[in-house]
């Protein structure tokens, strides 16, 4: 899978780091050198991790504090970069999972990746949406059942086309595409709605099908992989 990191900094030494250590790591750097067009980013797009100079760019912390309270990425992995003015403990307690002083060393960046890289693919899977179009059953505490399409699907939830009354927890129930089907259940909460779709988030998924539902999911992201590799650049 290819991740999507956000490198803040104007410092063209740190870049070359940042580079050097990111390569070879399926990562994607995107790279913006002020802090208000970071911020724009993050809060339009999910990404998988930051690198944030927090000193030598200004109002860099802002956005540490803007990734925490966004929902599509305060969980995200965040490396910041600290040059004197900003503490390690301040770092942490705005949100960074990793603080490195300048200048960065190469061996700590890597050990630090070595921890990150997972924790960022997780974060990936979680929460990266892949089309789908599937018919799916909900089942309200109202007793009513309605049907519809899926529109995406990751680990953590999935939209639809949306139902005007459909508002709390519900039962979801699709099948698994599969040479041997399985249906999908889990309970879900509606967490948005607009005048096309709505979104649900998993609150449990049965047991007997979450095997099944990872298996899925894995061959959805292996087909996108597939297809990103033969494209022509």
């Amino acid at each position: 899978m290819v991740l999507n990191c956000l490198l803040l900094t104007s410092d063209t030494t740190l870049l070359k780091v940042i580079r050097a250590g990111f390569s070879g790591m399926n990562v994607k750097l995107e790279m913006r050198t002020d802090t208000a067009s970071a911020i724009e980013l993050s809060t339009r797009q999910h990404l998988d991790g930051f690198v944030i100079d927090c000193d030598d760019v200004p109002q860099a912390t802002d956005l540490l504090f803007q990734i925490r309270n966004t929902r599509s990425n305060k969980l995200s992995v965040i490396f910041a970069v600290v040059n004197a003015t900003t503490s390690v403990s301040m770092a942490i307690e705005a949100g960074a999972n990793f603080v490195l002083g300048k200048p960065v060393q190469d061996k700590q960046l890597r050990s630090f990746l070595d921890i990150a890289l997972p924790r960022m693919q997780r974060e990936h899977r979680r929460y990266f949406r892949h089309k789908v179009d599937l018919p799916i059953e909900l089942l309200c505490q109202t007793g009513e059942t309605f049907t519809g399409k899926i529109i995406n699907v990751s680990e953590s939830g999935l939209a639809l086309t949306r139902f005007a009354s459909v508002e709390g927890v519900v039962t979801v129930r699709f099948g698994l595409p599969s040479v041997t089907p399985k249906i999908f259940q889990a309970k879900a909460v509606v967490v948005w709605n607009d005048a096309f779709a709505m979104g649900l988030r998993f609150l449990q998924v049965d047991a007997g099908c979450r095997s099944f539902f990872e298996a899925w999911l894995d061959s959805l992201e292996a087909q996108k992989q597939f297809q990103e590799s033969a494209s022509p650049t």
